[in-house]
């Protein structure tokens, strides 16, 4: 069992785009830090380093493979932050709703119709 992420931790290792490149690398099957530095234009040294945060942040985990070592997006990771985003969407959402109900409302007020 993994630990409960952090998500500060989680939002400032998603901030960078190379390691959202990492992240995307990496989304259907786990590779080698040298095929994702290729894919993701990066060094293999700075990739290791991104996916060193992205493993602390609880985002990516490492596998062994034989004697391959791969590394694979962390899901739990990842549905914590959906998870914490998602508490924002019914609010936002109803909210601009409402907005765009009040605003169309004077324009229907007077009853008339185009067509």
């Amino acid at each position: 069992m993994t630990a409960e992420p952090d998500i500060d931790l989680s939002l400032r290792a998603l901030a960078d785009s190379n390691r959202r490149s990492i992240l995307h690398a990496i989304r259907g099957h786990p590779l080698p830090v040298g095929s994702i530095a290729e894919v993701v234009g990066l060094s293999q040294q700075t990739t290791s380093h991104h996916l060193g945060v992205l493993r602390r942040a609880g985002l990516t985990v490492g596998v062994r493979e034989g004697t391959r070592h791969l590394f694979a997006v962390e899901t739990d990771g990842l549905a914590a932050v959906r998870s914490y985003l998602d508490d924002f969407w019914p609010t936002k959402l109803s909210k601009l709703k409402a907005a765009i109900e009040a605003r169309d409302e004077p324009e229907n007020a007077g009853g008339e119709t185009h067509g």
